[in-house]
């Protein structure tokens, strides 16, 4: 079901700033940024996943929204299936709370559905199935 960890999403209120600390400080490197809906995000491969910095572009976004309620941090952990429609169906089987029960389309074209926290002992669970070239 779970192939690896994909990316760890870190929600920002400045993108730029956060990139510097990333770049500057821990010496990764932006692969290249992202808008979808109202997101902002910038990726940072390091090894085999990836830290992805989200920011919203609007005061009422979920980023900001987060942020408002929970700081700037750790906003989701986001792990790879091969099938996302597959392991939906079975987490559903075994009774997790799906905030998508269907998915939607993510970064990178991927495939995107997300675990409700209540399931998954308080973190925000991303499930990501990459574009298939």
């Amino acid at each position: 079901m779970i192939e690896k960890i994909a990316h760890i999403g870190v929600a920002v209120q400045n993108l730029d700033d956060a990139e510097k600390f990333y770049t500057n400080v821990l010496s990764l490197n932006v692969s290249g940024r992202e808008k979808y809906g109202e997101l902002i995000a910038s990726f940072l491969p390091i090894g085999d996943t990836r830290i992805e910095l989200l920011q919203s572009t609007t005061s009422e976004g979920i980023i900001s929204k987060f942020i408002e309620k929970k700081g700037q941090g750790i906003h989701h952990i986001a792990y790879e299936v091969n099938d996302i429609e597959k392991t939906l169906a079975q987490l559903q089987s075994k009774g997790v709370q799906l905030i998508d029960k269907q998915p939607r389309k993510g970064a990178h074209n991927s495939k995107v559905a997300f675990i409700n926290p209540k399931s998954s002992f308080g973190i925000l669970v991303e499930l990501v199935e990459p574009e298939r070239k």
